[in-house]
């Protein structure tokens, strides 16, 4: 609808020699001024690919006055880089990261719909690499790391529990699948991480800007670990860490803005969810060391493909200015 050359057919320019559909343009725009004037509740959504139109945002300001769009990029980058065996992954880690150098051009959702689970797609679960243990313990990680990202949520039914087989229009979810202690978890997983980012304000109150979101790394390929903090609007901050390789990394360290006692509040390997980890990593008290351009450290345990969340306890007063540089590949400086 948006341009005439949607397809290879034989295609006519508009009047100034482009390929927009200025009616469908228009008409667009119109649907939803008429329905946001008679229903302003209700939520528009998009669903489209291109970037060259200004899906979401008012028209005034040259948007067509969708509330969201769907974000498609992000979509096909995530999954592709979830279904890659990790000791490859390292190649490509900039597929989890790219999405934030453009996260705020859009009020973007971020989807995992119907159609990424039907016509030989595989389900969530069944995308994911490794054995049965490592596929869920994936689908946690991509579910967390799906929660933290800007922007806002959706799952289709049935990929909550990790169904295995693809869903089928004409019958319902295999809710047999339920029965498997594995499944069984994986749904309350799904229910706890929900409820997790509604008591989390930060994880959805600065949801349209870069004040919502700090990266920490986004440059560990080798390790395949992702880190960043989101923000809430009175000074809340959630530390975010997601290991994409199932190799567990004790004493890692990441660089942080403030100094404090923290504690993980998120873990996607404790048992109660299908891993391994009988209880949370202990709090821990920052150092004042200078990490890349942080001055203080935090260093915990990082489970194997697993996402580890922390929260300030306790905040500390900085006692020095630290001028140590001890980042791995960083010279020290006297």
């Amino acid at each position: 609808m948006l341009y005439l050359d949607y397809d290879n057919a034989p295609w006519t320019p508009n009047k100034d020699g482009g390929n927009l559909n200025y009616e469908g343009y228009y008409f667009l725009q119109r649907l939803n001024t008429v329905i946001k004037l008679a229903h302003p509740d209700i939520m528009m959504i998009a669903e489209e690919s291109s970037s060259a139109t200004k899906i979401t945002g008012m028209k005034e300001m040259g948007g067509l006055g969708f509330d969201y769009k769907w974000n498609m990029g992000w979509m096909n980058d995530i999954l592709r880089f979830y279904e890659e065996d990790p000791i490859y992954r390292k190649y490509d880690f900039n597929l989890v990261t790219f999405s934030f150098m453009y996260a705020f051009n859009e009020n973007y959702l971020l989807p995992f719909s119907h159609d990424e689970v039907v016509h030989g797609k595989k389900s969530m679960m069944h995308k994911m690499w490794g054995d049965r243990y490592n596929q869920f313990a994936g689908l946690r990680n991509l579910y967390t790391y799906q929660i933290c990202h800007p922007g806002k949520k959706l799952l289709f039914m049935g990929s909550e529990y990790g169904q295995f087989l693809e869903w089928k229009s004409e019958e319902q979810l295999e809710w047999s699948n339920l029965e498997d202690p594995m499944n069984a978890k994986m749904k309350h997983f799904t229910s706890q991480l929900n409820q997790f980012y509604k008591d989390n304000r930060c994880l959805w109150e600065i949801d349209t800007s870069y004040d919502g979101i700090e990266i920490i790394d986004a440059d560990n390929r080798d390790q395949s670990v992702l880190s960043f903090i989101r923000k809430g609007k009175k000074d809340e901050i959630l530390v975010c860490v997601f290991n994409m390789a199932p190799v567990e990394r004790k004493d890692f360290t990441i660089g942080l803005p403030v100094a404090g006692v923290y504690e993980e509040v998120w873990n996607t390997e404790l048992e109660q969810w299908g891993g391994v980890w009988k209880e949370h990593n202990q709090t821990v008290r920052t150092q004042e060391v200078l990490w890349k351009d942080y001055e203080q450290t935090l260093t915990f345990t990082l489970p194997a493909m697993g996402a580890s969340i922390w929260k300030i306890k306790r905040r500390l007063k900085p006692t020095k200015t630290v001028t140590n540089k001890t980042q791995k590949g960083v010279e020290n400086e006297e």
